[in-house]
């Protein structure tokens, strides 16, 4: 059986920098893109035993202005799966301190700087890919890194109290990242639901941190406030991928080990996008 081949988008994010040895270490091959070339060291060195199983591209996510600018990364790389884990955000301590206290942080511009720059990575370069990986014969999976407090509606497990405290950061101090964040989340969502050979995977962390990965997770239904480990989101996302689930799933530190909750949540059907308008969200992506 032929490898793998990955689109690594945001392939100097610190999730991604973790990622990568792990998607190696299933066969597949990576091709990272990464904006500066300066960052290819920091690519090729977290694999440094499997060098020929990662390609670096060049390429800012920020200059993907179109459809056909994704085509044209696509069909240069020829992927079967893709991941969009532009991670660059971290905040002041401060902040960060609040969200935990609040609920959540993530991967993305997180409405850092620019506003523009916001919206062309975190929404409209995410878009374009999304768009151009779909009727792709040989691609078949997208997974796409977003964050626990990204919906429009309050998460039917969700106490009255949760969502009130995440209505506060998307409204506040993410009021730049939360649409175009959810954009990008509703516009895979209805991709895979037009498309039924492309498994759309939209993975939802809570606050993420750098502490060392415990193996062990909350997978699903989660509450609404948390921390986990960008380790143990790496690991989650190459279970993922290794799986046929396709849908929204949060994610939060926990007791359960990873593979047994990837199969739990396989099992049970789990999704978190119950309580979101499905019908609007595909008419208004069509």
């Amino acid at each position: 059986m032929a490898s793998k081949r990955v689109l690594l988008l945001g392939g100097h994010g610190k999730i991604s920098l973790l990622l990568t040895p792990l998607l190696v270490s299933k066969s597949w091959h990576v091709t990272s893109v990464i904006r500066d070339p300066s960052q290819k060291e920091d690519i090729l060195s977290s694999v440094e035993d499997h060098p020929d199983m990662v390609d670096v591209l060049v390429s800012s996510l920020e200059n993907v202005k179109s459809m056909e600018d994704a085509e044209e990364i696509i069909s240069q790389t020829k992927p079967n799966y893709v991941i969009f884990s532009a991670e660059r955000c971290s905040g002041s301590r401060e902040l960060s301190d609040w969200i935990a206290n609040k609920l959540t942080w993530m991967s993305g511009a997180g409405g850092k700087g620019d506003p523009s720059r916001t919206q062309a990575i975190d929404r409209d370069s995410c878009v374009h890919f999304i768009r151009a990986s779909v009727g792709k014969e040989d691609l078949t999976k997208f997974l796409l890194v977003s964050y626990l407090g990204s919906r429009r509606n309050k998460a039917p497990w969700w106490s009255d109290e949760e969502w009130a405290a995440a209505q506060e950061v998307n409204n506040g101090v993410l009021k730049r990242y939360y649409p175009a964040k959810l954009a990008a989340d509703e516009c895979l969502t209805a991709a895979g639901n037009r498309n039924k050979d492309l498994q759309a995977i939209v993975l939802r962390p809570g606050r993420l941190t750098d502490d060392e990965p415990r193996g062990k997770v909350s997978l699903g239904e989660t509450k609404a406030r948390g921390n986990v480990s960008r380790g143990d989101v790496a690991a989650v996302a190459v279970q993922l991928l290794d799986s046929e689930y396709k849908g929204w799933i949060d994610l939060l530190e926990g007791d359960e080990p990873i593979s047994d909750a990837v199969k739990r949540v396989m099992k049970d059907k789990i999704d978190c996008v119950g309580g979101e308008d499905l019908d609007t969200m595909i008419k208004d992506n069509s």
